[in-house]
């Protein structure tokens, strides 16, 4: 364990029962993302005004009575969401100080073209410019996206090398790192895919720093309780479970069946929820969510 590291927040990451929130949609998924809400792209004229209709749509579900520690650990942000404020104070900060929630960084840039049957994460100029800003906006910790389209066991130890090159450089910056290897839920030889995964993330642990603490987000395997035993290395915080396009329902039967793995849903937690609702319509669908997920998680 590094020496800067917030204890108070370790320690609500490593065992505090409850799922992170994953409100990152960013750039090219933010239209998709508001049209979902239920506001179409003629409500807005310039990316400026987009962002500001997304950020109302996160504040809205942030400070939504049902969205608590007691059920919620952390979030994950989009850069911009971090730098605007809800109430009066950096998005962050509000989330510690009044909800006793933690955060996380987007900090990738998107997904490069297809190679070797998978999508590496493009290029980060500005990681280390992002990674200062993010601490002095209080964040725990990042996350980073790829993308595994095939067993394809060339692409898949890109896919690996590219996620921990990126993870060292964000540990040596005083953050802990998500690594978050998507593997499609819709090939055909995803159970193939996820054991080089494994076996590739494996590896990589072998030869790890154990002080440099990392977190995994992984598709929730086919077979049940695959990534379990990455919990015996002792630099990995937590493993946690994308919904990856499965309905809230599904996503947590899935989940369910795998111990020691939360939620970190994004669109399965959001999926009921729209512009037009009432406070009372738009919190009981949300904390409605938010109950499923969070039984699925503990």
């Amino acid at each position: 364990m590094k020496d800067y590291m917030d204890l108070e927040k370790l320690k609500v990451v490593k065992e505090r029962k409850g799922f992170i929130a994953a409100l990152d949609q960013s750039g090219g998924s933010t239209p998709k993302a508001l049209e979902n809400y239920g506001i179409k792209k003629d409500e807005y004229k310039n990316e400026d005004e987009m962002f500001d209709l997304v950020h109302k749509m996160r504040t809205r579900i942030i400070t939504s009575p049902s969205f608590t520690s007691k059920h919620i650990l952390g979030s994950i942000l989009f850069y911009k969401t971090m730098e605007s404020k809800v109430n009066g104070k950096y998005t962050a900060d509000y989330l510690w100080e009044d909800k006793n929630i933690i955060t996380f960084l987007k900090v990738d840039k998107g997904l490069a073209n297809e190679e070797d049957n998978v999508k590496l994460m493009k290029p980060i100029p500005d990681l280390e410019e992002q990674l200062s800003v993010a601490r002095q906006r209080h964040v725990f910790g990042t996350k980073m996206r790829s993308v595994i389209l095939s067993a394809n066991k060339e692409g898949i130890k890109k896919v690996v090398k590219q996620q921990f090159e990126f993870a060292k450089v964000i540990c040596d910056n005083g953050l802990v790192p998500i690594i978050e290897p998507e593997v499609d839920i819709n090939i055909t030889d995803k159970e193939s895919a996820e054991d080089i995964l494994k076996e590739t993330i494996v590896e990589e642990l072998n030869n790890w720093n154990e002080n440099d603490l990392i977190m995994f987000k992984f598709t929730i395997p086919t077979k049940e309780n695959l990534y379990l035993d990455l919990y015996n290395y002792k630099c990995v915080v937590r493993v946690v479970a994308l919904s990856g396009g499965y309905t809230t329902d599904l996503a947590c039967k899935l989940l369910k069946k795998n111990d020691k793995m939360i939620a970190s849903f994004s669109r399965a937690l959001v999926q009921n929820i729209y512009a037009y609702q009432t406070d009372e319509e738009f919190d009981k669908a949300l904390g409605d969510a938010i109950e499923k997920i969070y039984e699925a998680s503990v």
